[in-house]
C-alpha cells in the first residue's frame, strides 16, 4: 500500500510513523517512511529548526516539490510506503495548502489518512515546537481544514481511499496503521459503546475496554473513544461553576513529544468553553464518518445499575444513532446486548444478528470467516 498521513502540526507524527514502521518490521513486512519536513530542511540548510514555515510561500513550495520528487523516485519499488505531510498550513501568511496535485498523482496513493489527536494536546504540542499563538479554537479550525483538503485531495485520485484515524491512547492505534498500510484485507469495525454517561461506573467501564480490546485484536478498529473532548468540556464545565479559571489535565498520549507520558497540562478554561459547540460538531461528523470508513459496527450494550438497585440497558442516543446510521448505510450491524430486558425492535429490526457476550460474538466471527485475513497474516 502507498499511503499518504497527513495532519495538522501538534500531531508529532514523525516519531508515530516511526514507530510504525519499526512495528512492521517485526512482523517481517518492510515499511518505508518518508518524511517530507525533514527532508525539506535537508534541501534547505540555512533554515533553522522550526522557522521553515516563516519563508515566502514560493521558496516553501519549492522545497516541498524537490522533496516530493525525491520521494516519488526513491519509493517507486517499494511494497509499503507512508509519506509524512500536511495537507494544510494556518501559519502567518494564513491558509495554504501543503501539497501539489500532478505529484500527488505522480505518487499513485492507494489511501489516504488523516491523524487526529486530543485536541488540547495538540494545542501543547504545537506550543512547545513553535513560536506562535493559537487558542483551542484555531487548532479547531486548522483540524478540519486539515480532514476536508485531505478528503478532497483523496477524490481527486481514482481508486484511492480516504480514512480519519486517531493516534489513540492505546499502542493497538500503532497496529491499527500498519494493518491499514500492510494488512488492507483485514475487515474494518467501528465499535459502539455508550460513553459519557458511563464515566463514572468502573465496572461498565471495564467491560467496554475489554470489549474494545477484543475487537482490536481480531480486526483494524477505527475507535471513537481514542478521542475524548467530550469529556475534556464536561470537566470545564464543572470546573467553571466553582469559578475555577484553569483546569488541570493528564493527557492520553505524548509518545514522543517533548513532555514526559502523563505530564499534565494545564488549560484555560474559558478557551474550552468557547470550542463547545466545535466540540460536539466535530464528533457528531468525526463518528459517522468513522462509521461510513468501517466494513460494520459492532456495538455492546451494558446494563447500568442505579442507586435503587434496578438495572436498565445502557443504550444512549449517540448510539442509537451510531446504530441507524450503520443501517441505512447498508453496513452490517452486530449488536452484544448485555441487559436482561429484550431489545427494542428498532433494535432487533436493523441488526444483522445480535449476541448475549462478547465471547459469543467473537466465535461467530471466527466460524464465519471475519478473521480470515488476520489468520493469514498474523498481526
Amino acid at each position: 500500500m502507498r499511503v499518504i498521513v497527513t495532519g495538522q502540526i501538534g500531531m508529532d507524527k514523525k516519531p508515530y510513523l516511526d514507530t510504525v514502521a519499526k512495528f512492521a518490521g517485526q512482523q517481517g513486512e518492510s515499511l518505508q517512511v518518508f518524511h517530507v519536513g525533514d527532508m525539506m530542511y535537508k534541501e534547505a540548510p540555512d533554515v533553522k529548526a522550526g522557522k521553515i514555515l516563516d519563508l515566502p510561500l514560493s521558496r516553501l513550495n519549492s522545497l516541498r516539490r524537490a522533496a516530493f520528487k525525491d520521494i516519488i523516485a526513491d519509493s517507486r519499488d517499494q511494497k509499503n510506503v507512508l509519506v509524512n505531510t500536511h495537507a494544510t498550513f494556518r501559519w502567518r501568511h494564513g491558509l495554504f495548502s501543503a501539497f501539489d496535485f500532478d505529484q500527488i498523482a505522480k505518487f499513485q496513493p492507494d489511501l489516504f489518512i488523516c491523524l487526529v489527536d486530543n485536541i488540547e494536546v495538540v494545542h501543547d504540542r504545537l506550543h512547545k515546537e513553535h513560536e506562535i499563538d493559537a487558542t483551542l479554537k484555531d487548532c479547531m479550525v486548522w483540524r478540519e481544514e486539515e480532514i476536508l483538503a485531505t478528503e478532497l485531495m483523496s477524490k481527486a485520485i481514482p481508486g484511492s481511499q480516504f480514512a480519519i484515524m486517531a493516534r489513540g491512547r492505546h499502542a493497538s492505534t500503532t497496529r491499527t496503521l500498519f494493518r491499514l498500510a500492510c494488512r488492507p484485507q483485514m475487515k474494518k469495525v467501528y465499535p459502539s459503546f455508550p460513553m459519557s454517561h458511563v464515566v463514572d461506573m468502573p465496572e461498565v467501564l471495564a467491560e467496554i475496554d475489554a470489549f474494545r480490546a477484543a475487537l482490536a485484536e481480531h480486526f483494524i478498529t477505527f475507535d471513537p473513544g481514542d478521542v475524548d473532548e467530550k469529556l475534556l468540556l464536561e470537566r470545564s464545565i464543572a470546573a467553571a461553576r466553582e469559578g475555577k479559571e484553569f483546569l488541570d489535565v493528564t493527557p492520553h498520549s505524548y509518545g514522543g513529544s517533548k513532555n514526559a507520558e502523563g505530564t499534565p497540562l494545564r488549560v484555560r478554561i474559558r478557551e474550552v468553553l468557547d470550542i463547545a459547540g466545535d466540540i460536539d460538531g466535530q464528533i457528531y461528523m468525526r463518528d459517522f464518518k468513522l462509521i461510513d470508513q468501517s466494513d460494520m459496527i459492532v456495538s455492546l450494550i451494558p446494563e447500568i445499575p442505579t442507586a435503587t438497585g434496578k438495572e436498565f440497558p445502557g443504550l444512549s442516543s449517540g448510539v442509537e444513532r451510531e446504530l441507524h446510521h450503520a443501517f441505512e448505510h447498508t453496513k452490517e450491524v452486530f449488536v452484544v446486548w448485555k441487559p436482561k430486558k429484550a431489545p427494542s425492535p428498532f433494535i432487533t429490526e436493523t441488526a444483522t444478528k445480535i449476541f448475549t457476550s462478547v465471547p459469543e460474538a467473537l466465535k461467530y466471527f471466527e466460524q464465519n470467516g471475519y478473521f480470515a485475513e488476520k489468520n493469514l497474516f498474523g498481526n
